[in-house]
């Protein structure tokens, strides 16, 4: 527990500076926590002392931890690749929103099974800012035409943009991930579509949280500065085959 709370007041503390740095308001930025192999006695500990705002890269993960952590209110979002035959478990496990919408057939079946329901979604437009075909996301310049099309369908509301920058140590060039996606944010706020609110930048993580808060972020997606290294590589939880 001790390691949890130091490891969030750590976090916190470098968003806080990160936001002084920028000429931002801490309150702009939300810190989400990545529990992807993260046990849900450990999750819940951070439910208690205030951190609610988790997300899982894995369907089967989600499932496994549902029960579990169901008794605390929390918000749980969706940030791994997304196949289309496991739509029907992220809405059984209450997931509000998906970040990580990076197709039109996604979206078109996800509007169905909603429809089916009679529920709606908030969902965030995957971009691949790094050009690396190891990683998910919709081209940069096919990410307007894609909001486009899935501000067609009523039951999605298009929120935000999500990209996973650059694993680099040279910070330029994770920087140029990220500002990448705040322009193309800009370029989508200036077509003034219907259902698109694209007010948040889901970017930065571990290792690049404070880049990202320089260029705008309003979500950081932390899990190994707070629940400690995993014994996978980050390219596992990125691997379609394994979603």
């Amino acid at each position: 527990m001790d390691t949890i709370a130091q490891n969030l007041k750590f976090v916190q503390k470098r968003i806080n500076k990160a936001c002084e740095v920028a000429g931002r308001d801490p309150k702009e930025v939300k810190l989400l926590l990545a529990t992807k192999t993260v046990e849900p006695t450990r999750i819940q500990q951070a439910f208690s002392l205030g951190y609610t705002l988790i997300a899982e890269n894995k369907v089967q993960e989600l499932k496994e931890k549902y029960e579990a952590l169901k008794p605390t209110p929390h918000t749980n979002h969706f940030i791994g690749h997304l196949q289309t035959n496991k739509i029907k478990d992220i809405l059984k496990c209450d997931v509000s929103c998906i970040e990580s919408l990076d197709r039109y057939d996604l979206a078109e079946k996800l509007h169905q099974k909603l429809s089916q329901v009679g529920r709606e979604m908030d969902v965030f437009i995957q971009v691949n800012t790094s050009g690396e075909e190891s990683k998910f996301g919709v081209a940069p310049e096919q990410a307007l035409e894609l909001v486009k099309q899935v501000a067609q369908f009523p039951t999605l509301h298009i929120k935000g943009l999500m990209t996973i920058g650059l694993f680099s140590a040279e910070e330029e060039k994770v920087r140029k991930c990220f500002q990448l996606l705040k322009n193309i944010q800009e370029q989508i706020i200036a077509l003034n579509l219907p259902n698109v609110e694209p007010k948040e930048l889901s970017m930065g993580m571990s290792g690049d949280l404070e880049i990202a808060i320089a260029e705008g972020a309003t979500i950081v997606r932390v899990g190994t500065a707070i629940f400690g290294e995993r014994i996978y590589p980050d390219s596992y939880y990125w691997n379609e085959k394994q979603a």
